[in-house]
């Protein structure tokens, strides 16, 4: 998978979360973990190394008090960047059903695994 072709990326915060968003997902896009912590220096290099500022960006993260904070913070860094909000019954991407996943990323046009549609 070449980065430079890919145009979507999904920012995570933790590999359960990149694990159960990938396993959804049917198209060419990058999920990116922030590994739930986030400071300039993190960001920066995410920044360069993904392109984030050239590339469509989706912010999918945990209903939390940390996620609502990363989330806080990736909105200031990242103005252009689509949020995706799962509901708070669920309270984090890694736990939330595929079948619930499924149409929040069809909302933001992404592509996603037939037997994930109900």
């Amino acid at each position: 998978m070449v980065f430079e072709e890919l145009e979507k990326i999904i920012i995570v915060e933790g590999k359960t979360d990149k694990q159960q968003v990938e396993k959804v997902i049917d198209d060419d896009v990058i999920v990116v973990c922030t590994h739930g912590t986030f400071g300039i220096e993190k960001f920066d290099e995410l920044l360069e190394e993904y392109q984030l500022d050239d590339r469509e960006v989706f912010i999918l993260v945990d209903e939390d008090e940390a996620g609502h904070e990363l989330r806080k913070e990736l909105r200031a860094e990242l103005p252009h960047a689509e949020h995706i909000y799962i509901h708070g019954e669920y309270r984090e991407v890694a736990t939330t059903p595929e079948t619930v996943l499924a149409p929040l990323l069809i909302s933001k046009y992404i592509h996603v695994k037939p037997i994930y549609l109900r």
